[in-house]
């Protein structure tokens, strides 16, 4: 059984962490990947750095743009992942854009996450149907779960529709705005939680953008099963470097 649709089982309110790898330093991807998992956290989102990043907000874009100079790429991100699952357990996600996977070649990419143990793939500009009728398969050959991306603006038809393609969870975008932290949520986010739950979806939602802090995370878990943290934890590593990870996510829950 894959490790997402595993977890997703777990009796409790799932916490995942997005990080950008080669950031801040090059060699920080696996330190951080192994660090979140001491502090408790449940599953993990690998971002690959893109040169543009159309849905990120711009903490997660210069976080990009650094790794980018720091020489991080496909290649070198599937280097330092070699032998991970000697040491991590927890669901390992990439999150990214499609353009570089192309250039990697899409299967040699799916390939390549199936041996390090890669569990799921966000990859926000991918058009739905052309994920059906050209990756679909070949995703599933390699074990791989795509997590499919909707917002406050998404119709139900599409929301069903991407619900029926769907293993593991859908990624529930707070806003219709790009990432980045926000002090609590309105009424309007309130009624959209309220709205996608009553629709009972096959499968669980986790809710990203804007979560930043246990008042965030609690709010945005009360109608989910989870919730995504990004921008506020790569400021904190911005701040205070990779060694008080433990310190972050304690204070989450």
């Amino acid at each position: 059984m894959n490790r997402i649709t595993q977890k997703l089982q777990e009796d409790k309110k799932l916490l995942s962490i997005y990080f950008t790898a080669g950031y801040p330093a090059l060699e920080d991807t696996v330190p951080v990947i192994k660090s979140l998992q001491a502090a408790g956290v449940d599953m993990i989102e690998i971002g690959m750095p893109f040169s543009d990043p159309l849905a990120d907000g711009p903490t997660i874009q210069e976080s990009g743009t650094q790794a980018l100079k720091n020489g991080m790429t496909v290649h070198k991100l599937f280097e330092q992942l070699e032998g991970i699952r000697q040491e991590v357990d927890i669901p390992l996600i990439a999150m990214g854009y499609l353009n570089p996977v192309m250039q990697y070649g899409v299967e040699t990419f799916c390939q390549k996450c199936q041996e390090i143990g890669i569990d799921g793939l966000i990859l926000p500009d991918l058009p739905v149907d052309v994920y059906e009728k050209e990756y679909k398969a070949l995703f599933e050959h390699y074990g791989l779960l795509n997590i499919f991306l909707i917002t406050p603006q998404t119709p139900e038809e599409r929301i069903r529709y991407i619900d029926s393609l769907s293993e593991g969870f859908i990624y529930m975008v707070s806003s219709a705005s790009t990432t980045g932290a926000r002090q609590g949520f309105g009424e309007e986010q309130e009624a959209y939680f309220t709205r996608i739950a009553e629709m009972d979806l096959k499968n669980p939602q986790i809710v990203g953008f804007g979560i930043s802090n246990a008042e965030t995370f609690q709010q945005a878990t009360q109608h989910t099963k989870g919730a995504i943290i990004g921008s506020a934890f790569i400021k904190h590593l911005t701040e205070e470097g990779t060694n008080t990870i433990k310190k972050f996510v304690g204070q989450i829950r």
